[in-house]
């Protein structure tokens, strides 16, 4: 396959894995009133059932963690991966879909900082002002009060944000340390699903057979969205694709509007203007 026709696989999976997030979310929020902790547990559980397949598939040609740092950044992946989760389950719950989705993709830019210090990657004077533009983007979909309060909802997708932006560091440098992406998938989705047990023994709320059709649909949605993005930089280098990521906002606001009627105001419009239009500049600039 040659180049042209990677980049545009790439960008078809980066666009399914907009799809399948966009779904997740749409799930997420159908099943209603349900612990957070259990409807993590419930997307992890069928995100296990589905990645163990690849990793049994190829299990001769799987490389694990050769060290003990690399398992520390791998069980650090998935611990904020699992925090991340739950508080992105929060948001969805009590903010709109297109709000939680675009405060979801200030993960890049916490990437960036992370990147600083452990890395030792230098930013630049054009990337720090871009975080900061950022930033006040967010502040106009947040809308904090003149007691300088956010929402819960909002509270909660920022601190998601981090909290994926730590993980999706940790998983850049099993990356760099030639750790199995097969792997990595499944050991965060298992150790995940553990993590939480706990939490739906002594919190469980019992469901309908319709919440839980939601949640296992938010399962597989999730782990298409995964498969995608993973599936995606292994066919191109994200500086051609990450751009299209952002689909993800419209598909998220589109399904909002549909089962939601879920419309944007002014303040939260130029948020998503903010915010896209620097992160495509940054992809420009990085290109």
């Amino acid at each position: 396959m040659n180049t042209k026709n990677n980049i545009l696989m790439g960008i078809f999976c980066i666009i399914m894995s907009g799809i399948g997030f966009s779904l997740m979310a749409l799930f997420i929020k159908l099943s209603g009133d349900l612990p957070s902790m259990q409807k993590g547990f419930f997307r992890n559980i069928i995100a296990v059932a589905i990645s163990s397949i690849p990793l049994i598939k190829h299990w001769k040609n799987i490389n694990f963690p050769a060290n003990k740092v690399s398992w520390i950044v791998l069980f650090s992946r998935t611990i904020f991966g699992t925090i991340g989760l739950v508080f992105n389950f929060y948001a969805i719950s009590h903010i709109t879909l297109a709000d939680s989705t675009i405060i979801q993709k200030l993960s890049p830019f916490v990437i960036i900082i992370l990147s600083y210090f452990f890395f030792k990657e230098r930013m630049t004077k054009f990337q720090f002002v871009a975080i900061v533009i950022a930033f006040i983007g967010v502040g106009f979909i947040v809308k904090p009060t003149g007691a300088g309060l956010i929402s819960m909802g909002a509270l909660a997708a920022l601190l998601g944000a981090f909290c994926s932006g730590i993980a999706y560091t940790c998983v850049r440098y099993l990356g760099t340390h030639n750790v199995s992406g097969e792997f990595i998938i499944f050991f965060f989705s298992s150790l995940s699903t553990i993590l939480l047990l706990p939490y739906l023994i002594f919190d469980y709320r019992v469901m309908t057979m319709y919440q839980l059709s939601m949640l296992i649909l938010a399962g597989a949605s999730a782990t298409i969205g995964q498969y995608g993005v993973t599936f995606a930089y292994k066919y191109a280098a994200a500086k051609n694709i990450s751009v299209f990521d952002y689909s993800q906002v419209l598909f998220s606001g589109i399904l909002g509007f549909i089962f939601f009627n879920e419309l944007p105001d002014l303040q939260s419009l130029i948020g998503y203007i903010i915010v896209i239009s620097v992160g495509i500049i940054l992809v420009i600039k990085n290109k």
